[in-house]
């Protein structure tokens, strides 16, 4: 097969074991009859970028560089799946028990720590979905920790950082992805008698694979193709499966991003 019939998939290296997964996934797809391999950008931003000028094949995009990627197509990208632990994502408020806050009700006068602005989960869509919720944030303090700004939140750096302010008194409340709170309970890292959660979001879904409408379409096939082929009952996919976290992958959806799409509408965030 020729060479410029290798698929080239963009991902953003925001922790060390993607090297591992990409590598891992590359071998697989190698080994299946789809040649494949990848490059590593350091942010998202730059990643989209690459994508639209037909850098890269496919992108292994957050939920804000998907909806970045339709918009400067005009709805005319290619969603071609994603994993079933991107889908029904929420977000959660987080609370010091000595707060007296019992929901979005209660933020007013009240200091929110809030994670990186270019976080879905633990800004942008709990802002949003807050909002609805009755929470007046004109009343509300923010103490935002962009500590991950161009990661779109992948790192949990940020949302480490809301659980701290909240166990050092700095801020009455947070938001953080439910993901990172589920990770820190198991951990034994959140002291509920002093940290509680009191509200979650709807549900939002979060990776998609993107692609421009004008990729190859035999490209596109062996992708797909290729994706969809992966098992949790075969060891050596379900290792590949388990580092980058999910038991299947889906075919794409779009109504799990109707909500972000409204929240950088209504908050202006520039896409």
């Amino acid at each position: 097969m020729a060479a410029d019939e290798t698929i080239l998939l963009g991902a953003v290296a925001y922790d060390p074991k993607v090297v591992a997964i990409w590598e891992g996934i590359r071998d697989y797809f190698n080994d299946s009859g789809a040649p494949f391999d990848f490059v590593l950008f350091s942010n998202y931003e730059r990643q989209v970028t690459a994508l639209l000028a037909g850098h890269v094949d496919i992108a292994w995009n957050t939920p804000l560089a998907h909806v970045r990627v339709q918009h400067h197509t005009q709805g005319k990208s290619l969603s071609l799946g994603m994993r079933d632990s991107d889908q029904d994502f929420h977000s959660r408020l987080i609370v010091r028990t000595d707060s007296g806050i019992t929901g979005p009700g209660d933020l007013a006068g009240k200091t929110l720590a809030v994670g990186s602005r270019d976080s879905t989960q633990a800004r942008i869509l709990p802002l949003h979905f807050l909002k609805q919720a009755g929470a007046d944030l004109d009343e509300v303090t923010l103490m935002p920790f962009d500590t991950d700004v161009g990661k779109h939140g992948d790192t949990g750096t940020s949302e480490i950082d809301v659980l701290e302010a909240l166990r050092n008194g700095d801020a009455q409340a947070g938001t953080i992805g439910d993901l990172i709170w589920v990770l820190e309970q198991t951990a034994g890292h959140i002291d509920t008698g002093l940290i509680q959660s009191v509200w979650t979001s709807p549900g939002f879904d979060h990776c998609m694979f993107d692609a421009l409408p004008d990729l190859d379409a035999g490209k596109i096939e062996r992708f797909k193709t290729a994706l969809f082929a992966m098992t949790w009952d075969n060891p050596a996919h379900r290792r590949l499966l388990e580092l980058e976290g999910l038991k299947e992958w889906k075919p794409p959806r779009e109504e799990g991003y109707e909500s972000l799409r409204a929240a950088v509408e209504d908050q202006g965030y520039p896409i």
